[in-house]
């Protein structure tokens, strides 16, 4: 029957004229959800009128409201209620209330039940139970104070309900308080009430005393049972949770789907497949695999996929016939966890083709995350556009989501427009968009909006501070991380490890070893593994090479108490890498091999390059040869190492044998091979893989383009290639600089210069390199002078060895042969051999043999085993007529069996 037509035969003379103002009622109904709801059969003891009545009638009609809540007809009810004079019968009150409050409209609740003057007990707890639904956990405490308060005193079900209030707001106390009631009320007899102290306690993370309460209950039902189970899962104790779960079976009652689903989660926070797999089959043999019993189905495949069985958690979603949204996310989730991408997005797209379930937040939440990791900017941009046509965009949740993901795309910019976008922020919106900044180098970014959070916020978190802290990576910082420091010290976390190893990074960025060691020494007992490679990796990136061995030699003298990994190796392998210590290296290889470790594809990419570092291609090449997981960074390795040990024909025979599609960074190792033989047909064939796959808008291939058509005699190439880059980084200006030096065009390499400082590009050590070096090979010695001598003032570069060899050779080249020796005198630091290097060749080429003489003397010294050096005085001898001084030397070659590599020219044949 129609809900009009049950309408006109209770009123048939109402005119229904009056009830569209009952739709006025909508704009009162406020956003909150319902949790939980409490029947109220009690009701049917409070009336005292025959059944037949209009009265009756009414209260029928509103009673199938509350089983199908909805604001229009429950307003269309209260109008009725109004009409017929029935609001005072208290039946139909606390039906009328329930109904509202299930239709999500608490304000008309709370309105209707401060209108009824008689209340007793049931209008009491329909009034409590309407606070849990929609949330009001601390309104149900005070109506319930309020009830003992006026005398109306209260049953089992107050208290049942009262308690179910403490246990969502994790009330310890209030609980216990609660406890004590039903304990004097002598109402403990009621398992349903015993059932929520034990589930009140155990989600208030007193365990133990819901362990003891379940002990004193004699009547235990399933429920009780579930309490048990759920409250040790809840409580990190999933081993106590599994022993519940058997002693249940043990006692005979049944398990129900919420006790499989509990016993399935926790043997997978076990790692338990085995005991998984038992209660899988216990749940087909008691027949909950059917739909009804989604719950246990989705716990199912969240275990399979946590125990890595993917291909079971698979078969488990196949054949689950009426899924929900949990069960795509738990899937998609066992996709993401266990590597799976392609099967991941495709399963989101079966999602959104599936009509009965849609991609839900926690969808949108699971899946960025994996975007991220696999830096796949389009799929995230693509469902970020999913989001705003959804229009979920405004859960806070979402956005925190996507900030991370621009600020981990390298996108601070889009990152700030969403977080400055969104209506309202939470500790997390503000710590992700901080660590974007501090991320991306953005430090004063970072810094400006840690202060305005510290406005808003009295107190920050442990997360805040650590998003902060990398915003401190050079010396200027170092007084704000001090601070940081301070701060962390005054909110009691310095005997927090993460802290701790977040600090020892942040002062190695900051170049203040000192307390970086102070604090390792703090820790030394208590450091992990963690803080010994924060140490050794800091220090290796920030180039104290020296610093992150010791560190390693330190970490073994603990002894078995911390124990190196992949992470540790990598580092320290790296760092004699760029030692050029090759007999440490071997040793490094060694322990890696004897400790298993050296089968990992990282640890033998780093061996690679070490091994390329100090040229020895042949260990390099051995490496490469016997892994067995190589990926395209152990091929970059390779070819890397063999162009920058001038053996470019290995490079591009390794190129050719490519197993995998390259990428930029393999571009340039083979572009550097290509610009070292000078043949400009193989440089052309990979420019055209380099425009094929997309990849001539790298600035670092652009770069080495650039140097390749250079070298190869096609300064015209370079150009265009030049003015053909949009964005233009440093690398891309460095190499037209030095291609114009390499041509003789000394006055385009200045120009190019300026060009570059007018765009707002800083120059760098590289930068001067190559102009000083086009300065010197177009004899424009006042001007490299000029810009040599405003190096450190104007443009913050400090000269280095490569900058003094540029002014030796400049004016040697020009015959200023005193003046270049008057230079290397005046230098502040010692001169290393490639300046008096410089000198010699100058003299050499001017003959100028007695200051050649001097200058080879301190080179044999310096460098006893360079061959060059002796034969570039012997040549001099030669020119000056002094063939006894130029015999002697020669034998002297000889004796102490000195080879200078051979020269040799290349040509190419087909």
């Amino acid at each position: 029957m129609l809900i009009s037509d049950t309408i006109y035969q209770i009123l048939p003379n109402i005119s229904f004229a009056l009830i569209p103002k009952a739709n006025s009622l909508l704009l009162r109904s406020s956003s909150y959800f319902s949790t939980a709801s409490q029947p109220f059969e009690e009701t049917s003891q409070r009336d005292r009128h025959a059944q037949d009545t209009p009265i009756h009638r009414v209260l029928d009609l509103i009673k199938s409201f509350t089983m199908r809540p909805n604001i229009v007809t429950t307003s269309i009810g209260h109008c009725i209620a109004l009409k017929i004079g029935s609001l005072a019968h208290l039946p139909t009150s606390t039906s009328l209330l329930t109904a509202y409050s299930r239709a999500r409209d608490f304000r008309s609740s709370l309105a209707l039940f401060d209108e009824v003057h008689n209340r007793d007990v049931i209008i009491g707890n329909a009034m409590i139970t309407a606070c849990i639904e929609n949330g009001c956990y601390s309104a149900a405490k005070n109506f319930f104070a309020e009830m003992t308060e006026e005398g109306t005193g209260f049953d089992s079900t107050t208290l049942l309900v009262v308690v179910s209030a403490s246990s969502h707001m994790n009330h310890l106390k209030q609980g216990q308080v609660l406890h004590g009631l039903s304990l004097k009320a002598g109402m403990l007899f009621n398992s349903v009430l015993c059932n929520a102290l034990m589930d009140m306690y155990a989600k208030s993370n007193d365990l133990s005393s819901s362990e003891r309460m379940f002990a004193a209950t004699e009547c235990r039902d399933t429920v009780s049972w579930n309490s048990m189970i759920s409250g040790c899962l809840y409580n990190n104790h999933p081993e106590k949770s599994l022993w519940y779960f058997k002693e249940m079976a043990f006692s005979g009652e049944r398990p129900d789907s919420v006790s499989l689903s509990s016993a399935i989660s926790a043997s997978s926070c076990l790692g338990d497949l085995i005991f998984g797999q038992v209660i899988h089959g216990w749940d087909i043999k008691l027949g909950y695999e059917d739909s009804s019993h989604i719950s246990v189905a989705n716990s199912l495949i969240s275990s399979y996929s946590h125990c890595g069985d993917i291909e079971a958690a698979e078969t488990v979603f196949r054949e689950t016939i009426h899924k929900d949204a949990v069960s795509w996310n738990a899937m998609l989730e066992g996709f993401a966890s266990n590597g799976k991408i392609s099967e991941a997005f495709d399963l989101l797209h079966e999602m959104q083709i599936t009509w009965s379930v849609q991609p839900d937040k926690v969808t949108i939440v699971t899946i960025i995350p994996l975007c991220v990791e696999k830096m796949l900017l389009r799929e995230g941009r693509t469902l970020h556009g999913f989001t705003i046509r959804r229009q979920m965009e405004t859960d806070l949740s979402v956005k925190n989501c996507l900030v991370d993901m621009y600020s981990k795309f390298n996108s601070p910019m889009k990152a700030e427009l969403l977080f400055n976008s969104m209506a309202e922020r939470d500790l997390v919106s503000w710590n992700t968009m901080i660590s974007g900044y501090s991320q991306n180098g953005y430090s004063g970014e970072a810094k400006k909006l840690f202060r305005d959070f510290l406005r808003l916020y009295s107190k920050c978190s442990l997360s805040t501070l650590l998003a902060i802290l990398p915003s401190c990576d050079s010396h200027e910082s170092l007084q704000f991380g001090g601070s940081i420091h301070s701060w962390q010290l005054k909110l009691g976390f310095s005997n927090d490890i993460l802290a701790v190893n977040s600090l020892m990074y942040m002062y190695i960025n900051c170049g203040y070893l000192k307390a970086t060691f102070s604090l390792l020494q703090r820790i030394f007992v208590a450091a992990d593994i963690d803080s010994w490679n924060t140490v050794i990796a800091g220090c290796t990136q920030k180039g104290h090479f020296l610093e992150a061995l010791k560190t390693f030699s330190l970490m073994r003298l603990q002894g078995p108490n911390v124990s190196h990994d992949s992470i540790t190796l990598v580092t320290v392998i790296s760092a004699c890498g760029n030692l050029g210590l090759v007999s440490e290296g071997k040793s490094l290889h060694g322990l890696a091999l004897k400790t298993l470790t050296g089968s990992d594809t990282r640890v033998q990419n780093a061996l690679i390059s070490m091994y390329g570092r100090c040229g020895d291609t042949e260990n390099a090449k051995s490496v490469f040869d016997s892994s067995s997981n190589r990926n395209l960074c152990s091929w970059n390795c390779v070819i890397s190492t063999f162009s920058q040990n001038k053996n470019a024909r290995r490079a591009l025979e390794l190129f050719c044998s490519l197993e995998y599609g390259p990428d930029e960074i393999t571009f340039v190792g083979i572009l550097s091979a290509c610009t070292q033989l000078g043949v400009l047909r193989y440089g052309k064939e990979i420019h055209g893989h380099v425009l094929r796959l997309g990849f001539q808008e790298n600035p670092f291939v652009s770069a080495a383009l650039l140097d390749m058509y250079s070298n190869c005699g096609r300064l015209d190439i370079a150009i265009q290639i030049f003015r053909n880059t949009r964005g233009k980084s440093v690398a891309t200006w460095n190499s037209m600089i030095s291609a114009y030096g390499y041509h003789s065009n000394g006055r385009k390499a200045i120009e190019t210069f300026h060009k570059m400082n007018k765009a707002g590009t800083v120059a760098t050590k590289s930068t001067f390199i190559s102009l000083l070096s086009a300065c010197s090979h177009a004899g424009l010695v006042n001007e490299g002078i000029w810009y040599y001598d405003r190096m450190l003032e104007e443009y913050g570069v400090e000269p280095v060895t490569e900058h003094h060899v540029c002014i030796v050779d400049m004016l040697g080249r020009s015959g200023k042969l005193h003046e270049a020796n008057e230079f290397i005198k005046q230098m502040r630091r010692q001169p290393e051999a490639g300046v008096w290097g410089a000198l010699l060749s100058a003299c050499n080429y001017h003959g100028d043999l007695e200051m050649g003489r001097k200058v080879a003397k301190l080179l044999f010294e310096l460098e006893p085993e360079n061959a060059g050096y002796y034969i570039s005085l012997s040549n001099m001898y030669v020119s000056a007529g002094s063939w006894k001084d130029a015999v002697e030397l020669r034998e002297a070659i000889q004796d102490q069996r000195l080879k200078k590599p051979a020269g040799y020219s290349l040509i190419d044949v087909g």
